[in-house]
């Protein structure tokens, strides 16, 4: 190597923004939050998650954590199901319908009454986001939004919020990982002794 960067005090500085961020959060709403979800695999209910770019990524791997992660060995399991996954559907709606219904389109005859939808944006302002959330709600379902910056639309729209209060995409999705591993450990405790 001809040369070495010393990242030392670049790397403390963006731990450090992490750290003041988690000790920021709102851990009342963030435990109704889950509630919610619990109460939702409680009644067997359906729930929905997407988000675009590092969120989508984030759904895809609450998908997992809670369809296998946490129901692994329970004979009750939850019922995740990501909107970003299927490809094909994504862009057909995106090239036939506008990439702003790509998940309310998807959501159209299958949300009923009692579902919950949990709505991944750092920013909280996508348009496709936006519109899921609002058909949602005219459906009867609760919301969950998770958000960062200082949640948008979607913090203001959604029924419980697990926000991260930070003007940083990077961070806001650390944060919304972290949100999901405390879930996946917390109802895997919880849920083996049921």
């Amino acid at each position: 190597m001809d040369r070495y960067i010393d990242f030392k005090k670049l790397i403390t500085d963006y731990f450090a923004d992490v750290k003041s961020t988690l000790d920021a959060v709102d851990t009342t709403a963030v435990s109704r939050a889950m509630n919610v979800l619990l109460d939702a695999y409680d009644r067997g209910a359906d729930v929905y998650c997407f988000g675009n770019g590092g969120s989508a990524s984030t759904a895809t791997h609450m998908l997992n954590d809670f369809n296998k992660g946490i129901s692994e060995g329970l004979g009750k399991k939850f019922r995740f199901h990501c909107l970003n996954d299927n490809i094909a559907m994504v862009t057909a709606i995106s090239n036939d319908l506008g990439y702003e219904n790509v998940f309310a389109a998807q959501l159209e005859g299958r949300l009923r009454a009692g579902d919950v939808v949990v709505a991944i944006s750092g920013s909280g302002n996508s348009a496709n986001i936006i519109r899921a959330v609002e058909y949602a709600k005219a459906q009867g379902c609760a919301v969950i939004g998770v958000t960062g910056y200082d949640g948008g639309k979607l913090r203001r729209l959604a029924d419980h919020s697990m926000h991260a209060p930070i003007e940083d995409m990077q961070v806001t999705e650390d944060v919304h990982l972290i949100f999901n591993h405390m879930m996946m450990r917390l109802f895997c405790e919880m849920l083996k002794d049921r």
